[in-house]
């Protein structure tokens, strides 16, 4: 009698079955990272745990777990898709996470990554001696923009339990996504989700904290996307020319948006020394995590020229200066410009 044909779900019985099978398929159809994994072997954890509803950093004790058929059709079907679709997986399972995290996205928003996340985390943002924030118990009003998913909105919520935090995205359907992920937080009488252009919705308000990660692609660098890239919304993506057009227009604005002893965070990719070259009195501090380095800075509102108001009874104030920002870029002559990564 001749042997039936193998198939995966057949032959495939266990998670260390399905681990290994998944691997040998990534690495054969040689996929691309960057949504919250870096390997073929980071990439089918993440979608076996995930799929299995197990916890996302705790492979080991269910390697020999032999899996029920439906478990494994599924599992099968998520990796084929992977594959054949070349979706980030992510967009697979609607689900993302920042650190432990949990965050429902689509193909409505990027895939959250910002070393954001991990920042505020760190002790830049723990308060006391050498913190930015010299008490996060302090911070009154924080504003997040191009929120898209809305996570950093959720954690700098949870990050600073006094803040009240403004939301902003120019896509509406963004908004939509962030709207599920701040209801589901816990955080959602403190998180207001605003539709418009950067600043322009928020009538002039100011904050102790901004929070960006705009888009910093560049021109070149957009149409050489890899097919996982390219399935994210070119719109939360694409930065200009050199990809910092939106990062120059935020550090111009910001001065009008910041309380006295706040603060700026933004991430923009690979391009410091551009920067660096059109703003150059502006002191910008890089904040580097474990897998980046040179790529999130740190203004404070006195290194951008935010003063005081006076306060000499019967003294009329002086006309504002022009900020160091402004300064900055008036001097910043026009150059060719290597294109922005993320």
């Amino acid at each position: 009698m001749a042997a039936s044909s193998s198939t995966p779900l057949r032959d495939l019985l266990t998670l260390r079955d399905l681990l290994r099978w998944a691997i040998s398929r990534f690495n054969a159809a040689k996929l691309v990272y960057g949504h919250g994994t870096t390997t073929a072997l980071d990439e089918a954890a993440f979608i076996i745990l995930e799929a299995l509803h197990l916890p996302i950093d705790q492979l080991e004790p269910f390697l020999d777990a032999r899996l029920l058929e439906d478990e494994r059709r599924r599992i099968i079907d998520l990796v084929e898709a992977r594959i054949s679709t070349r979706k980030p997986a992510s967009y697979l399972l609607n689900k993302a996470y920042v650190g432990s995290v949990p965050f429902y996205v689509d193909e409505r928003v990027i895939v959250p990554r910002s070393f954001i996340g991990e920042l505020l985390r760190s002790e830049h943002f723990a308060g006391g001696p050498g913190s930015l924030v010299k008490d996060p118990f302090a911070v009154r009003s924080v504003l997040d923009l191009c929120t898209g998913s809305g996570c950093l909105a959720v954690l700098a919520a949870k990050h600073f339990p006094a803040a009240e935090v403004d939301a902003v995205d120019l896509s509406e359907a963004a908004l939509e996504v962030a709207k599920i992920n701040v209801e589901a937080s816990g955080e959602a009488e403190r998180i207001s989700l605003h539709h418009g252009d950067l600043f322009k919705p928020l009538k002039g308000r100011r904050y102790d904290l901004i929070i960006t990660n705009p888009p910093y692609v560049g021109e070149e660098v957009m149409g050489e996307l890899p097919p996982e890239f390219a399935a994210e919304p070119a719109m939360a993506l694409a930065g200009g020319g050199d990809g910092l057009d939106l990062v120059r227009s935020l550090i111009l604005a910001a001065p009008d948006h910041l309380e006295v002893g706040g603060g700026m965070i933004c991430e923009i990719g690979e391009d410091r020394e551009i920067l660096e070259s059109d703003f150059p009195d502006l002191p910008f501090l890089w904040l580097d995590t474990e897998e980046s380095a040179g790529e999130v800075f740190w203004l404070s509102a006195a290194d951008l020229g935010v003063k005081p108001p006076p306060h000499a009874a019967g003294k009329t104030p002086a006309p504002r200066s022009r900020s160091k920002a402004r300064d900055a870029a008036s001097a910043a002559t026009s150059k060719a410009r290597r294109p922005a990564r993320r």
